[in-house]
């Protein structure tokens, strides 16, 4: 008999737990699936380190967090769900604190922030530099007190079921058994995350490969700003880990090969000057990326077997503070670097981080598709514009999974029927992969195609782009595209088949690289975390705009856009280290769109 339930969730991490857990307190009657290809605290959510925004200080308000926001984000943010964004964002991480997160405190017993990139007030909510892992433990175990919760642990969804323009269900795999099945529902939330494992150097785990963005991007909704793709400015070189934010929220340095710390030498204010000096590492992450890159072109970086790198220098800190506020750096340092951040220089790169666009949706996560549903980094709102200011991220799960889980509980208590016709979509699900990833013998390698699409991504779309190295990247994909027909899968067993997993995984992958580049394409200015170097300024005339892309009937890619909602703030130029305004238009420039 086919599983059902009312609604269905796509992802066990932070997004999906905390949609679930709204779902439950929306409408306990209703029957609620988590369907995740890893064990809920394998998720990603599990890996951020240093912290979650929101404002509580008594010289903070949210207006101000706004304004960050969405000067930050260079103007793209849709003002309104900014502003439903930093209205929420206290009272969800104060309902965490109820819940059990161990937030760090002061010596008074008041909740502890930490300043981070693009914030000008100390707003970050953290505990220690595994936020992360507390938030997710919290939200994982609340889950559990709901018996209308369903775990599919190890399931891995293929294909959305829709008919008539609606939502109904999901076709997934169970990784354990290999079993195809189809799991109806009247609403599904993706909550997948991102998919940094397009590109070959990533702060990313090995799960985030846009299994999301490509199954609501072949269902017929739209990606939203795929071209904004954030790249961190501290990772370990050779494996990509990250060196949290918090690192330098705590007064660490960046230095080039002379022991210069050359953020003072770009636009992040008066070199210098304090209190420049202190905060400057503390920029934007965009802004920080590209300096790095800047100084490559000087020769002021220090040349490794894994690529060209600056250092971070945290030794004036001393073991003390390391060992109080940081000391998951220490720990990753010393297992992957064989260094010790007390003494040693800590060799960190730029590395792909995270995706500014993703799924688009409404205020309240709804998708185009009625019944679908996303949230967290898979879905883009947007709040994050064309680049995301550090620790919004956590705290953006945490009010769109819940927006997005009362909204689709709201859908599906209106008992809507499940047509016949997705279980004639499901059998069609189960003979395609039966035929093209199980009984069909192929010469590609699935290795060879993936490192050769996050070959072409790395070099054509990463930090700076031209015109000519996307249209490169156009072909390159639709070779690798056509290559893929070809895949070899040599493991025919079904439990566990880790290599049918991969196929399908980079199959994703492909059609969501195909709308990065597209969309970068289309964009011909630079903003954000967006660089053409043929086009270097802002062009808020032509691309003050959300770009939309669409999936053809024959496959390919088509780019629309959509007008960005100003509220309160009209663009201006963008300074960091600049006091934030009162906003008072509500209407936004004159802008012509291209269609």
């Amino acid at each position: 008999m086919t599983p059902s339930h009312d609604v269905v969730l796509v992802g066990g991490g932070g997004a999906g737990l905390r949609a679930a857990i709204a779902i439950a307190e929306t409408n306990p009657r209703l029957s609620i699936a988590v369907v995740s290809k890893v064990y809920p605290m394998r998720s990603h959510t599990v890996s951020a380190e240093g912290g979650s925004a929101g404002a509580i200080g008594a010289d903070d308000s949210t207006d101000e967090h706004a304004y960050d926001t969405i000067s930050g984000g260079d103007w793209l943010c849709d003002q309104d769900a900014v502003e439903a964004f930093v209205t929420e964002a206290p009272e969800e991480l104060l309902r965490l604190e109820r819940w059990g997160c161990p937030w760090n405190r002061e010596a008074d017993g008041r909740i502890a922030v930490r300043p981070f990139g693009g914030m000008k007030k100390k707003r970050t909510w953290f505990a220690a530099d595994k936020t992360g892992f507390h938030m997710l433990h919290t939200l994982f175990q609340t889950s559990l007190k709901y018996a209308s919760v369903v775990r599919y642990d190890e399931w891995f969804v293929t294909r959305l079921l829709v008919d008539d323009g609606r939502v109904q269900g999901v076709v997934a795999i169970d990784l354990q058994s290999g079993k195809i099945e189809a799991i109806t529902a009247r609403s599904v939330i993706l909550c997948t995350g991102g998919c940094g494992k397009i590109f070959p150097f990533t702060t990313n785990a090995s799960i985030k490969s846009g299994d999301g963005m490509a199954l609501a991007y072949r269902a017929g909704a739209p990606l939203k700003d795929m071209e904004f793709l954030q790249y961190h400015p501290t990772g370990l070189p050779f494996t990509g880990i990250l060196i949290t934010e918090a690192a330098r929220s705590e007064g660490g340095y960046l230095i080039n090969k002379d022991g210069y710390r050359y953020l003072q030498d770009y636009a992040l204010g008066t070199p210098q000057k304090e209190p420049v000096l202190r905060t400057m590492e503390l920029g934007p992450r965009d802004r920080l990326s590209q300096a790095f890159m800047k100084e490559l072109e000087k020769g002021r970086t220090i040349e490794t077997p894994y690529g060209h790198v600056v250092h971070l220098d945290l030794r004036h800190l001393g073991e003390k503070k390391i060992d109080a506020k940081i000391p998951f750096v220490r720990e990753l340092c010393r297992k992957y670097q064989n260094l010790d951040p007390v003494k040693d220089l800590i060799p960190v790169r730029p590395v792909l981080h995270y995706m500014m666009g993703g799924v688009h949706t409404d205020i309240d996560g709804a998708t185009p598709l009625a019944g679908l549903y996303a949230a967290g980094e898979v879905a883009c709102v947007s709040i994050n514009g064309a680049n995301r200011l550090g620790s919004n991220s956590l705290t953006e799960l945490l009010v769109f999974g819940a927006r997005a889980g009362k909204a689709a509980a709201e859908h599906a208590s209106r008992n809507l029927e499940i047509s016949q016709s997705v279980l004639g979509q499901a059998r069609d699900e189960h003979r395609r992969i039966e035929q093209e990833l199980l009984n069909k013998k192929g010469s590609e390698r699935i290795a060879d195609l993936r490192e050769e699409m996050q070959k072409t991504m790395e070099e054509s779309a990463g930090i700076y782009r031209t015109g000519a190295s996307l249209m490169k990247a156009v072909d390159r994909l639709r070779s690798v595209q056509e290559r893929y027909a070809n895949v070899a899968i040599e493991d025919r067993s079904k439990a566990f088949n880790t290599e049918r997993v991969s196929a399908l995984e980079l199959s994703n992958m492909l059609g969501v690289a195909e709308t990065i580049v597209m969309s970068a394409l289309r964009r011909e200015e630079s903003r954000g975390a967006h660089q053409r170097t043929d086009f270097p300024k802002r062009d808020d005339k032509r691309f003050l705009g959300h770009s939309l892309v669409h999936r053809n009937p024959d496959g390919s890619a088509r780019v629309e856009y959509l007008p960005v909602t100003i509220t309160r703030w009209p663009p201006a130029e963008r300074i960091y280290g600049e006091a934030a305004p009162h906003g008072g238009s509500n209407k936004a420039p004159g802008s012509s769109l291209p269609s």
